[in-house]
């Protein structure tokens, strides 16, 4: 495999780990007032690709936030405890939006990889047809 299919991969891989990033942000904040959601989170790997040596990024899990989510005295509600009290969502909505934005920023720089990857090859074969 060439340098450029080893680069593109790898840039794909990121671009789809901060592509799944983003969902389970946009997740989060569409869930941000259900009570007892709590948020999603995502850990990545670096993995090592064996046919093709390319270094890649991958989910390796989701897990929820272990923050205690703020209760609210509601003895009406469903959800509520033996005493009353329902949990909400433990999603701040200021840390998930500034995550998504991360999230779309590493998304624009890896297209942007790509992009200049991409010159630099057309470049090579230009060079190699003089």
């Amino acid at each position: 495999m060439n340098l450029f299919a080893k680069t593109s991969a790898t840039i794909a891989s990121g671009l789809r780990a901060q592509a799944y990033r983003l969902q389970l942000s946009s997740e989060n904040l569409a869930n941000a007032d259900t009570h007892g959601y709590r948020r999603k989170l995502v850990s990545f790997d670096g993995v090592r690709d064996r046919i093709t040596g390319a270094s890649l990024v991958r989910v390796s899990r989701v897990s929820l936030d272990p923050t205690k989510a703020e209760e609210v005295y509601d003895p009406q509600h469903p959800f509520a405890d033996e005493n009353g009290y329902v949990a909400k969502s433990n999603v701040n909505m200021i840390l998930e939006l500034a995550d998504a934005r991360e999230a779309t920023r590493s998304y624009e720089a890896g297209l942007q990889l790509f992009r200049q990857a991409r010159e630099m090859y057309a470049g090579l074969l230009e060079v190699l047809k003089r």
